[in-house]
């Protein structure tokens, strides 16, 4: 075997200037034959888990790092035999491809590497049986499905193997590194969750569809019957290492708290109107298939209102001392994943239909759930929507997403006592909370936009006004 046919890669750059990664998990072992674009593993930045497409063709010869090292950016992480016929794929370019297309139809890149499909797609609706065992999101997303592909996004083809690592897909079978015999049944979530407990899964009997190794299944195989569950009475901790996405997450709330100077107002609304709209528009035969949530109602207020008062859109720049007003709104909604809070944005949703808005939303949602949101739509956006009524909380005091000077938190709606034309009747009542950066935003201006979406919400023909 010539030298000369040892290739080595070295973990990329998989965001915007990050420096290290987390290897989660290899999907290749040593002998292995990999293509070009095949994915060798996955891992997990600052902001999102990602799997690496293989830039050879050729035999693993060497797995240079171990399945839950930090690696940085540049440090060697496999070797493969490319041999006299083995094929390198170009080296990575701002235009270029790193390889063809897969059997799937689709082109593994890196982030800034190769195409973009800007049409977003609306994936296939799943059963509750297809779901797959995570946690749900936070009360910061919609309950909706599907997924955005914007500019500047991450796409990496998958093998028919790999796609069974998928978190909302079905799992398959597959010989695991250093393993031997079938990889047990579970979604990466569940492998976590048991390698943080020090559960093997190989020990484990799935009880969900097909053999899935479950949550559940974990802690029955963690815990006997009858015994106390693993944070029970009997004072037994769990440690789990802040890294990846939740480390990125505490340090950018630790700094927009101790550096914006937060002011939150409340605002009570009556709803009753906007929820009568929905439920007509939701029956609309053009709007079939699309998701008409109260969500989607304010999101399209906080977009009309930021016309009308564009400081709300905007950001502190201190090294220029400036205020940067943005000339479009990228609306950013918080989500939690199984990987800590992160914060998806829609470019440009000024400019979107309540259609293609409600359909952006759902792409948005899908893509957190599966913990795939490409670390390019985790940046540039300008103000931020937190939805906590869908775990029936009222309202909070939410802290600014870092670089923006507006966040609103979206209570729960509830039925409640309300005085209308003079008489106290039954109404659809919501609370909203406005937090803004005090620095860009005073308590005229942040008053007047949070009683515009209040109005909109409101009366929704207010919208033809503005």
């Amino acid at each position: 075997m010539a030298n000369a046919t040892l290739r080595r890669f070295a973990m990329p750059d998989v965001g915007e200037g990050l420096t290290e990664a987390e290897l989660l998990q290899w999907l290749v072992a040593v002998g292995d034959t990999v293509t070009v674009n095949q994915p060798l593993c996955e891992v997990e930045t600052a902001k999102a888990a990602v799997e690496l497409p293989s830039p050879y063709a050729g035999r693993v010869v060497e797995l240079l790092v171990e399945a839950g090292a930090t690696v940085d950016v540049g440090t060697p992480i496999i070797t493969v035999d490319t041999g006299d016929g083995g094929v390198e794929a170009p080296e990575p370019t701002g235009t270029g491809l790193i390889g063809e297309t897969t059997a799937n139809g689709r082109t593994a890149v890196l982030v800034g590497y190769g195409p973009r499909n800007t049409e977003a797609r609306r994936r296939p609706r799943r059963t509750a049986d297809d779901l797959p065992d995570r946690a749900p999101l936070l009360a910061t997303a919609p309950d909706a499905r599907s997924k955005p592909m914007r500019h500047g996004g991450l796409e990496v083809g998958r093998q028919a193997e790999a796609a069974a690592l998928r978190e909302d897909a079905a799992p398959s079978l597959a010989v695991a590194p250093g393993r031997r015999g079938p990889r047990p049944l579970a979604k990466p979530p569940v492998r976590k969750y048991a390698k943080d407990l020090g559960v093997d899964l190989a020990t484990v009997r799935g009880t969900g569809s097909n053999g899935v190794i479950t949550r559940a299944d974990v802690d029955a195989a963690r815990t006997p019957l009858g015994a106390e569950t693993a944070m029970s009475a009997q004072g037994e901790e769990q440690r789990i290492p802040i890294k990846g996405v939740r480390r990125h997450m505490a340090a950018a709330m630790v700094a927009s708290a101790f550096t914006a100077p937060h002011v939150t107002e409340f605002l009570t609304v009556d709803v009753t109107r906007m929820e009568k709209l929905r439920r007509r528009l939701a029956e609309r035969p053009e709007l079939a298939g699309v998701k008409i949530s109260p969500l989607l109602f304010v999101a399209k207020a906080v977009l009309l209102a930021a016309g009308r008062h564009p400081m709300i859109n905007s950001s502190w720049d201190e090294a220029a001392q400036e205020i940067v007003v943005h000339g479009q709104v990228n609306l950013g909604i918080a989500a939690a994943t199984p990987r800590g809070l992160v914060v998806p944005n829609i470019a440009d949703a000024g400019r979107l239909s309540l259609a293609e808005l409600a359909g952006a939303l759902a792409d948005l949602t899908e893509t957190a759930r599966a913990g795939r949101t490409a670390p390019a739509d985790l940046t540039g956006g300008t103000i931020t929507i937190t939805n906590v009524g869908v775990f029936g909380v009222d309202t909070g005091t939410p802290i600014l997403n870092p670089g923006e000077a507006a966040i609103l938190a979206f209570g729960a709606i509830r039925e409640r006592p309300w005085v209308h034309k003079g008489k106290v009747r039954p109404r659809q009542v919501t609370s909203l909370a406005l937090s803004f950066d005090h620095r860009i935003v005073d308590g005229e201006l942040g008053s007047r936009f949070l009683a515009d979406v209040g109005a909109l919400l409101a009366d929704p023909g207010a919208a033809l006004a503005f």
